[in-house]
């Protein structure tokens, strides 16, 4: 078998044109909350803080443009508080000069997803009715530190933070909307998105945009047939297999599956990335229009029946916790080959359009969820990569100063809006009861997601219990006690 030595694999291909960027993701999970990153044959082994890849890497050049050290894109550091549609974007493009430049261009939804840092939280609330106000625990799934962002503004949801990009769905989404691709920095996916019922001009979504000039090359894959069962991305250099896992599995299974895999005389398979996985969608292809995966035609991946009866392709695993909502740790990213199922008003249909990366539980039951009613399915498929360059990671990643989390550069763009602080806790206010409770919560609230968990509390066992009111696990605000619990003595 070939291994990877020393823990770092060099690729053969020598001259791979592009470098796929990291997620950020630098701790390990299993099924509920955050763990000391495991090492090989132990289980959640695999995962993406687990491997090492191209750290991401900016310059803010000091002229509204930021580089991108991997990609070598270059971005418009600034975000309008105007959003547009494509054409308006395509026109505003045009007349962009931003740092002296006027070749700026939309970004293709691959060149976009290569900024997302899966370091980033959609936050909690327990007030699930206020869907405008930010969450004080968020955190958005970009490098605020040099991008500068906004949440959704005034009468939008806090989490209608849309990108556009320049990719549009070869199908339709809602069973007859023009849908193009879209990066949600403020909940960490990407999304097809209605955006012109076909035959009318009722209905045009807007977003907000941010321009990228530079290489064409990246997120176009160039792939090699090895001839024993395997595919080589001469873009990237990684090696995909050609087929699937050919069943569907949760995530711990599909971790231990890429670990154990031994196919092609090699025994270094994994389970990707999102980046990684993502970056071989085929965006020109899907179930309805090549009657297909939108991937190239040389995988063969497993077809399946929907929940709404049709033939389609699956939902196929990643490496990446996808931190979201009050189970924060419980998700993890997936990228949908075939349609990206929902439930709308009774009806089953392809929501948000093959090429979609959204999150399931880990694992669970099959169920719908969530506005669009995302087809939950929690047991999905697996495609497994090796090489590329890389080093392997297990225990506990020591933060560096001043990473992470981000100083939050947005600016207030109406009166829901909030600046976040470093981790996400509030600025020092006057003592009074309520806020001995914010004191509680910030001293003890590790995960930063505005409670207190059972793991998280350092008091005595018996202390929790009687904190804990409405008995769901958590301590918040409303059951906090007026100061801080007794440290357990040993």
């Amino acid at each position: 078998m070939k291994q990877v030595v020393a823990g770092l694999f060099l690729t053969s291909t020598l001259f791979a044109l592009v470098s796929i960027p990291d997620t950020g993701q630098d701790q390990c999970f299993d099924n509920d909350g955050k763990i000391s990153c495991p090492k090989k044959g132990v289980p959640f082994y695999g995962q993406d803080a687990n491997y090492v890849t191209a750290q991401p890497s900016y310059k803010d050049n000091g002229d509204g443009t930021v580089t991108d050290l991997v990609t070598g894109l270059m971005w418009t550091k600034e975000v309008d508080d105007t959003k547009l549609s494509l054409q308006e974007a395509y026109l505003k493009a045009k007349r962009t000069h931003t740092g002296g430049y006027d070749d700026w261009r939309v970004p293709t939804i691959k060149e976009l997803y290569s900024l997302i840092d899966f370091r980033g939280y959609t936050g909690f609330t327990n007030d699930n009715a206020s869907r405008s106000k930010v969450p004080s625990n968020s955190i958005p799934y970009i490098n605020t530190d040099y991008f500068d962002f906004k949440y959704g503004r005034q009468n939008e949801r806090f989490m209608d933070a849309q990108w556009l990009s320049s990719t549009k769905y070869v199908s339709a989404t809602m069973h007859d909307m023009e849908t193009l691709f879209g990066v949600n920095f403020a909940d960490g996916r990407i999304k097809g998105y209605g955006y012109e019922k076909i035959g009318t001009d009722s209905v045009r979504k807007k977003f907000y945009v941010r321009y990228v000039r530079g290489t064409s090359e990246y997120g176009k894959n160039v792939f090699t047939d090895n001839g024993d069962g395997t595919l080589t991305d001469e873009s990237t250099g990684l090696m995909w297999t050609m087929q699937d896992s050919a069943k569907a599995m949760n995530w711990k299974e599909a971790l231990r599956y890429a670990q154990n895999l031994k196919y092609a005389g090699y025994n270094d398979w994994r389970l990707p990335n999102a980046k990684e996985l993502q970056y071989i969608v085929d965006y020109t292809r899907s179930p309805d229009t090549t009657d297909s995966p939108a991937i190239s035609p040389l995988f063969k991946l497993t077809p399946i029946v929907n929940e709404a009866g049709q033939k389609d392709y699956g939902y196929y695993w990643t490496s990446t916790t996808h931190l979201d909502g009050p189970k924060k740790y419980t998700q993890a990213a997936y990228v949908s080959f075939g349609r990206a199922i929902g439930k709308m008003r009774g009806r089953v249909m392809d929501v948000h359009g093959a090429g979609a990366q959204r999150s399931d539980p880990k694992e669970g039951t099959a169920t719908f969820h969530g506005p669009q009613g995302d087809a939950i399915r929690s047991k999905n498929y697996v495609l497994c990569v090796r090489g590329g360059v890389y080093k392997t990671f297990s225990g506990s990643h020591t933060p560096e100063k001043d990473r992470y989390p981000y100083l939050l550069n947005i600016q207030k763009n109406n009166d829901k809006q909030e600046t976040h602080m470093q981790r996400g806790f509030s600025p020092r206010e006057e003592r009074g009861p309520q806020n001995e409770k914010n004191r509680f919560i910030s001293r003890l609230d590790k995960d930063g997601d505005g409670r207190v968990s059972r793991r998280e509390f350092d008091g005595p066992p018996d202390g929790f219990e009687h904190f804990d009111r409405n008995k769901d696990g958590y301590i918040d605000k409303t059951e906090a006690p007026f100061g801080p619990p007794r440290t357990l003595r040993k």
